[in-house]
């Protein structure tokens, strides 16, 4: 009997620590093709409603030419912990572009998205994009989920420019 109320005491520990530490260091690169795109695996947590986003996504610039690079950044009246953001071509709406790495992001290249590297509270994040060499240029527009908590979170937030 005691062992098998210590398995269970172990297994339910266990089962605690991974989903307190899921995904500390950033969202995985399958989020960009998920059925629902840029929003985390959180078993049943879902979206937050829209109007009480406490976070803006602001761009520096609307317009891109080749090799351009633009300023990207998340802010609000409230921490966040986690964030997964995408370039995407107004024209076209594909992914685009590249997100230069920093301290505590980690870049998807495959799917044009930057994520967090550690779970920390974070006031403000600033990102710097870089539009393809061999483009011709257009216009970029970014988009993603900014995550307060682990189950609290806003998703398809679209950026404004602040030309």
């Amino acid at each position: 009997m005691h062992k098998l109320l210590n398995i269970n005491i172990i297994f339910h520990f266990t089962w605690i620590l991974v989903a307190v530490s899921a995904f500390p260091d950033g969202a995985p690169v399958d989020a960009c093709v998920r059925s629902r795109p840029n929003q985390p695996n959180h078993g049943q947590a879902r979206p937050q409603p829209p109007e009480k986003n406490p976070y803006q996504l602001l761009q520096s610039s609307a317009h891109y030419g080749p090799g351009s690079q633009i300023t990207v950044t998340i802010q609000g009246s409230d921490t966040f912990k986690g964030f997964l953001i995408q370039g995407r071509d107004v024209a076209t709406n594909n992914w685009i572009g590249d997100f230069i790495a920093t301290p505590n992001t980690k870049v998807h290249s495959e799917c044009s998205a930057i994520t967090h590297a550690d779970p920390k509270p974070k006031a403000q994040a600033t990102f710097i994009w870089q539009a393809p060499l061999n483009s011709p240029g257009g216009q970029v527009y970014f988009t993603g989920t900014v995550l307060k908590e682990y189950s609290t979170f806003w998703s398809d937030l679209v950026s404004q420019s602040v030309q």
